[in-house]
């Protein structure tokens, strides 16, 4: 099988096995050696399910046999976060402690809808410990390593979703998103990922941090993926009681209808300062491309403080039964978070839940005047493994906590976004922007990201692994 089917996309691999150019378990079997090839470099996966994926590829092959209709992701490989439940395996969340967990008795929501398309699941990926993170460092799996330069960050906590994608292992993965866990392995790792809008996709059997702002979806090298992934996943689920009462809203027969009329504008204040030049040279680049206007979205320095303390004290609830049983298997970095969390005032809470309807309104005012916002997906290219802190704006500043900087004030209100990599010649790490869109119109970021894709502006190469 060729190196160039398997750094190409999921919907290239479906559209060769679909015709017979391969079978789905030539596309798995050269799946698996490449993970055997590569994760000991990467650390991006915790689990690899060969038996399971080559017995599902002998089952897309055996119905492509019988001409009967194969789905749009047919045989295309996919892993998750560990944080998803999959028939068989504890779902640790990145924990010790889940560890000893009776194996799930059935797949997360997402990955049955992805399999009933096709696609097949290979493997359970690395992440961050109960999500906490935004380095792709794990104290019990090792951390995640950057595919474009190993001594660097992927990006958390979705890192194993970011290194698996970025390092040629699986086209797409998923991952998940609560202030911006998608978002900042898609900039580090130089991927598209789309953080939808909150309650559109089911979040059921899967662990989860924290309740208001939990979020689940794709990252891919292709904005043909990432839409063809969502499309996929979308759907009624009562397994998620906050999921929204919302009709499918298909994406990919729309994708390349082109950005003409719509407003795009790149956000001020905030969101171009406390960063490196990097950052705003990449949003530069993209509105530069869009011929993007400028505008400002008051209050989300608010929104991001407000934002670490509903995450503290929900995540701290969630964890509390824990930490006084087996505080020790912690962490220590996410165990010391969440015990100051659980010490935080309850009226700070309300009183941030309450800024966040004010922050929504803020948002709605500002999307009557504009379709799409863009602004930096990470204050920096990734730091090296082991970087405790970074300079940002002449402040020292812990690196674990301040990546998601301009993520989190987005996903404190659940509006989508598509992260697009940026590059510059000569330098070999990548950095994101986010392609911000209105609740629920996922479609137009997505647009959007595939018009800088087809102009080259944005793309999201496999990491060179021929040296």
């Amino acid at each position: 099988m060729s190196a160039a089917l398997l750094d190409g996309s999921a919907e290239g691999i479906a559209a060769a096995v679909r015709t017979g150019r391969i079978s789905a378990r030539a596309v798995i079997e050269a799946t698996l050696e490449r993970i055997a090839a590569r994760n000991a470099k990467l650390g991006a996966f915790t689990d690899v399910l060969a038996e399971r994926a080559l017995a599902r590829a002998d089952a897309i092959d055996a119905a492509r046999a019988k001409g009967e209709m194969l789905g749009p992701l047919a045989g295309a490989p996919f892993a998750v976060k560990n944080l998803f439940d999959v028939k068989g395996l504890p779902t640790r969340a990145g924990s010790k402690i889940n560890r000893d967990l009776a194996p799930a008795g059935e797949d997360a929501t997402l990955v049955t809808r992805l399999e009933a398309a096709g696609a097949i699941l290979v493997g359970a990926l690395n992440m961050g410990e109960y999500a906490y993170d935004f380095t792709g460092e794990n104290a019990h799996d090792g951390p995640s390593r950057n595919p474009h330069s190993l001594d660097h960050m992927a990006g958390g906590s979705s890192g194993g979703s970011g290194s698996a994608v970025a390092g040629g292992l699986t086209p797409f993965s998923l991952g998940s998103d609560t202030n911006g866990s998608i978002r900042v392995p898609s900039s580090l790792c130089g991927l598209f990922g789309l953080k939808p809008t909150y309650g559109r996709l089911s979040r059921a059997r899967t662990f989860p941090f924290v309740a208001s702002f939990d979020h689940l979806g794709p990252l891919a090298r292709s904005v043909g993926d990432l839409s063809a992934t969502y499309d996929a996943m979308q759907g009624p689920d009562v397994g998620d009681p906050a999921q929204a009462d919302k009709p499918v809203t298909l994406t990919r027969a729309g994708l390349d209808e082109g950005i003409a009329g719509l407003r795009i504008a790149r956000l001020g204040g905030f969101f171009a300062r406390g960063g490196e030049a990097a950052a705003y040279e990449a949003v530069e680049c993209v509105a530069k491309a869009l011929n993007a206007t400028r505008a400002e979205l008051p209050g989300a320095e608010i929104a991001r403080a407000a934002a670490y303390l509903i995450t503290m004290t929900e995540g701290a609830a969630l964890h509390l039964d824990r930490l006084r049983e087996r505080a020790g298997d912690y962490d220590p970095d996410v165990r010391d978070r969440l015990i100051a969390g659980a010490m935080l005032p309850g009226v700070w809470t309300v009183r941030a839940q309450k800024y966040r309807r004010q922050f929504r309104e803020e948002a709605r005012a500002l999307f009557r005047d504009v379709d799409v916002l863009l602004a930096p997906a990470t204050p920096c290219r990734a730091p090296k493994i082991g970087q405790r802190t970074f300079v940002l704006d002449g402040r020292e500043l812990l690196v674990r906590p301040n990546l998601g900087f301009y993520t989190q004030p987005i996903s404190f209100i659940g509006l989508p976004v598509v992260t697009v990599p940026i590059w510059t010649e000569g330098v070999k790490l990548p950095i994101g922007v986010q392609v911000i869109a209105p609740a629920w119109r996922e479609d137009i970021a997505l647009r959007v990201a595939r018009a800088l894709e087809r102009e080259g502006v944005a793309k999201a190469p496999v990491a060179d692994f021929s040296a």
